[in-house]
């Protein structure tokens, strides 16, 4: 079977590594594979329900962070104004505790993350600058080994060559750490922004079992904290579920009989010392 040159015009104005590679392969399609080749190149929005864009991934990772902080902030203000709750009916020391287990939580989680993610980011911009280096230092090294990735992920010889060669032409510094490194230099996460955005989302969800537990009479705030604390960690545990792909019903009754037993703990532990005291 002969196999013909053919050219297609990719879409747009804007690069995208993967689309180039399909370029590629409708290039040097063969007479039967042609229509898919065609194919292949077509928008990917005509697929609207798949991410083909490293940005949607981003987007579902933060929106999953944000879910869980609020998850984190509704169990442990609730573990804490339940605790003091079950030692005394006067509100003013269910208040203060609830409201500096919210304070604290939220500066933690805002600390932690800016930790977590100026470490993440620094360590990215190293490899960045590693890249940049060793394309200037050794192109001819880098080149090939462009070329062993693409050949590592099934591409003949041929095409991997006609691929790396021509990412290298068109820019040499975002094909390398698109395929080598999976980052993209102008997406790195803003270490500012990922502890606001936590310590925003620990405040909202900690705002439930504070005014579950101080609207209330005394006599029914803590049934009424309970129910509403286990509902809200029933929806979010089936938003991180469907956000993640995984199996909601598993993840809903796993968060809900974890809030339980944390309220449960603390209860009993406020009860005790409460007596005591």
């Amino acid at each position: 079977m002969s196999t013909r040159a053919i050219s297609a015009q990719v879409d747009g104005p804007s690069f995208h590594p993967t689309r180039t590679v399909y370029r590629t392969y409708v290039r040097y399609a063969t007479e039967s594979t042609y229509p898919y080749a065609v194919l292949v190149t077509s928008d990917p929005q005509t697929h609207p329900a798949e991410p083909h864009v490293g940005a949607i991934n981003t987007k579902l990772n933060w929106l999953r962070a944000g879910v869980l902080g609020a998850n984190d902030g509704i169990v442990s203000v609730a573990g804490i104004v339940i605790g003091v709750a079950a030692a005394t009916v006067e509100r003013s020391p269910i208040l203060t505790a609830g409201i500096a287990g919210l304070v604290a939580g939220a500066l933690s989680m805002a600390l932690g993350e800016y930790v977590s993610v100026s470490t993440q980011r620094d360590t990215e911009q190293a490899l960045l600058d590693k890249e940049r280096r060793e394309l200037i230092e050794e192109p001819e090294s880098e080149l090939r080994e462009l070329m062993g990735i693409y050949r590592s992920k099934g591409l003949s010889p041929e095409t991997a060559r006609a691929v790396a060669e021509e990412l290298t032409a068109h820019d040499a510094f975002a094909a390398h750490v698109d395929v080598e490194l999976g980052i993209d230099p102008d997406e790195l996460t803003n270490p500012w922004h990922a502890a606001i955005s936590s310590a925003i989302a620990f405040t909202v969800g900690a705002m439930l079992p504070l005014l579950a537990i101080l609207l209330p009479p005394p006599s029914s705030r803590i049934p009424i904290t309970f129910a509403a604390v286990l509902l809200a960690l029933g929806i979010t545990g089936w938003m991180s579920a469907r956000l993640g792909g995984a199996d909601p019903k598993l993840a809903t009754r796993r968060v809900v009989i974890g809030g339980a037993i944390a309220m449960a703990v603390t209860y009993a532990i406020g009860r005790l010392v409460g007596g005591v005291v």
